[in-house]
């Protein structure tokens, strides 16, 4: 069973173009990033969608923010996106789902994501896309345990927490969905 959008199709077009400019296998792609040499294909292939784990990887290796990665498979930016038109991705794996409020722009530093992560789900980085990245999150709803480098933080909603980080898991312990606005500022 194959990816069903368009978009998806880019992403993975796109990912497979990223390994190819870099003159990499796919298996010097798959020591690299640590994700297996056949889930890479399958995705390059559009046979499956990544999970977000597996994209926070990608994007580690290829030293780009996860929202850059998704806004090269969209059409160019524009400057008003109404809320219906933007970026939504799904992490079937996890329940993830991240929304890409302001879609980064090649001038601009900083970019709005929102997150909502299911009561019960657990969803680990275990490295940054892009080092330094310095990360503004504000809980909106719900509760949120943040694990930052090993520090966990539980947040309540209304709480931010300001990070640069090498690894942070996203565990929403419920009873109801986490639904957070993340500001990321590229250094």
């Amino acid at each position: 069973m194959g990816i069903d959008t368009a978009a998806d199709e880019r992403l993975a077009t796109r990912l497979a173009e990223l390994r190819v400019e870099r003159g990499w296998t796919l298996e010097e792609l798959a020591q690299r990033a640590d994700v297996s040499r056949s889930t890479l294909s399958r995705v390059e292939r559009a046979e499956v969608s990544p999970t977000a784990a597996v994209l926070g990887r990608l994007c580690a290796v290829y030293g780009w923010t996860m929202s850059r990665l998704l806004a090269e498979v969209e059409s160019v930016p524009a400057r008003l996106v109404r809320a219906g038109e933007q970026r939504v991705w799904r992490d079937e794996a996890t329940g993830f789902v991240r929304r890409s409020v302001s879609p980064p722009h090649g001038s601009l530093r900083a970019e709005v994501i929102e997150g909502r992560l299911p009561a019960g789900a657990d969803l680990a980085y275990d490295r940054p896309s892009v080092p330094g990245l310095e990360h503004h999150l504000w809980l909106l709803e719900g509760e949120l345990e943040l694990t930052v480098d090993g520090e966990p933080h539980l947040l309540a909603a209304g709480d931010c927490l300001r990070f640069v980080a090498e690894t942070t898991r996203f565990r929403c312990p419920g009873p109801a969905e986490a639904r957070y606005a993340l500001v990321v500022v590229v250094p």
